[in-house]
């Protein structure tokens, strides 16, 4: 099938602009509203579904992991680690937190910090994830302000303990691991709306509000934070306006003021986004907002693999034809929503599609969805006591059916089973790879599905990472992929913000980088 050919094509048909940035989500503690809620209209979104035995599907796993120590001199470096069999078990060096420093975090968080050691293994334990560390946090703190987060920050850069923030809990190559020991700060306790400017579509909210809460909360407005689909609204970057950060010595920044736009300093924003807890902890966010749609272009293109659909089937009790499957959405009116569907019939027709159902009633587009976005948890029906390893490759939308090709090459001959969920739309796929952690072979198969994803990934001026970022897991692939000045700048400006390497030590920026 000429599938860069289909690609284009509906790319002209849709007129969506697609983005191969990274989106980066949470899901946490409740929300506590703070605003009144106004009537607002909802939106017609007719669903399509599309599946062909013929579309060549893509694999894409994630990498192991590699780890900083902490260091008194952040210029410093290690030898270079990077190998083709990184471990599952990220390294680190561990001293005792000294009673001063626990006595502090008491006096400042009251009945809201543990020193049990359940709570600290699964704070230490990122879930649905395989990455693991030697070390967990000594303690875990809860914290309800700023003020609260600034102090605590402050004693442990006094100290020299390390620092982990934690969000949503959705990590999936260890960005919340603690090879280190040291404290985990959950920010699921700061979870309130703090204001919401109808007239100007944004909204600020502290980090432990989840993104499905939050749109629960905007609905009665008319309004919604659009983080899905990606390829129309952009990435988490894009829709952030502005941040408050306590950086390492506990001081409390403003990353930019609520206008739109501004040309005022360095995108502070942006970079504190990119950071991943290494140069701070995110204490608020000021949010863009989009009105919900009245009509739209082609807003998701969705594809899911044979093994993935069988995994759905099994999960829900289903029986989706088990071939490989595009799912669309079309949001707009009723008459615009069928012409687009036309369209893209007519072109999945030239391309050999079959099965084309196309579903209006709310609670089976509603159902379809759903099933798609539980993708994860299906596939630990088929092997139930398995660890997943997930991918996140990106390569621009004309390498993708080529990237696509290649991979299912490799996985029809692999031993594990592997499910493919894409994001066709943006260039950006994920594959599931059920692996035992205890067999050494799975390992290593994982591993080598892995490396082969992300260098042909590389080879196409990809990335390595759309959207699960780099945390310990993908640190390996950053020098192919950014070139050594560019890490040397990261470590600079760690350096600058962070001089004792207490925020987040061994994430981001590879060991053996020297400045």
């Amino acid at each position: 099938m000429a599938m860069s050919s289909w690609f284009s094509r509906l790319r002209c048909s849709s007129k969506c602009f697609f983005n191969s940035l990274a989106l980066r989500t949470s899901v946490s503690s409740k929300l506590v509203r703070t605003q009144t809620a106004t009537n607002s209209e909802s939106t017609k979104t007719p669903f399509l579904f599309w599946s062909s035995s013929l579309l060549p599907i893509a694999l894409a796993v994630s990498a192991g992991s590699l780890a900083l120590h902490p260091q008194s001199d952040p210029s410093l470096c290690e030898a270079s680690s990077v190998n083709s069999r990184a471990e599952f078990v990220v390294k680190g060096s561990h001293k005792e937190v000294p009673q001063e420093l626990i006595d502090e975090l008491k006096a400042i968080c009251q009945d809201n910090m543990t020193l049990d050691y359940e709570e600290r293994y699964n704070h230490g334990k990122p879930q649905n994830s395989f990455h693991k560390a030697v070390n967990i946090p000594d303690v875990v703190v809860f914290p309800r302000s700023e003020e609260q987060v600034s102090k605590i920050v402050k004693s442990c850069d006094k100290h020299k303990v390390p620092i982990v923030p934690y969000g949503g809990a959705t990590s999936l190559e260890g960005h919340t691991l603690s090879p280190n020991g040291g404290v985990c700060i959950d920010m699921s306790l700061m979870n309130r709306v703090k204001a919401l400017h109808v007239e100007d579509m944004d909204v600020v909210v502290e980090p432990g509000v989840g993104w499905m809460e939050l749109n629960e909360y905007l609905e009665p407005y008319g309004l919604f934070f659009p983080l899905d689909p990606a390829c129309r609204y952009g990435t988490m970057r894009d829709n952030v306006i502005s941040l408050k950060v306590v950086l390492a010595n506990g001081d409390v920044v403003k990353t930019a003021s609520r206008a739109r736009k501004s040309a005022a300093g360095y995108d502070l924003t942006r970079l504190v986004i990119g950071s991943e807890g290494t140069l701070g902890v995110i204490t608020e966010v000021t949010l863009r907002l989009q009105k919900i749609p009245q009509y739209s272009v082609v807003s998701r293109v969705e594809l899911l693999d044979e093994v993935q659909v069988r995994a759905i089937n099994i999960a829900n009790g289903k029986s989706l034809p088990e071939t490989p499957t595009l799912m669309f959405e079309f949001i707009g009116t009723e008459a615009y929503s069928r012409e687009q569907t036309l369209i893209v019939k007519s072109i999945a027709s030239e391309h050999n599609g079959s099965d084309f159902v196309f579903a209006e009633d709310p609670e089976t587009k509603k159902e379809l969805w759903k099933m798609r976005k539980e993708a994860l948890w299906a596939c630990f029906a088929m092997e139930p006591n398995f660890e997943a390893m997930i991918s996140d490759v990106c390569v621009p939308l004309s390498c993708l059916a080529e990237l696509i090709s290649r991979s299912k090459q490799e996985l029809d001959a692999s031993e594990l089973i592997c499910t493919v969920i894409a994001h066709a739309g943006d260039g950006n796929f994920h594959t599931v790879i059920l692996l035992d952690p205890n067999n050494e072979e799975h390992r290593q198969e994982a591993q080598r599905l892995n490396h082969f994803m992300v260098h042909t990934a590389l080879s196409m001026e990809g990335t390595c990472t759309g959207e699960h970022g780099v945390g310990t897991g993908k640190m390996k692939y950053l020098e192919q992929e950014l070139g050594m000045e560019a890490l040397k700048t990261m470590k600079r400006i760690k350096a600058a913000l962070d001089p004792n390497n207490t925020m987040n030590p061994g994430k981001l920026i590879p060991s053996h980088v020297c400045f």
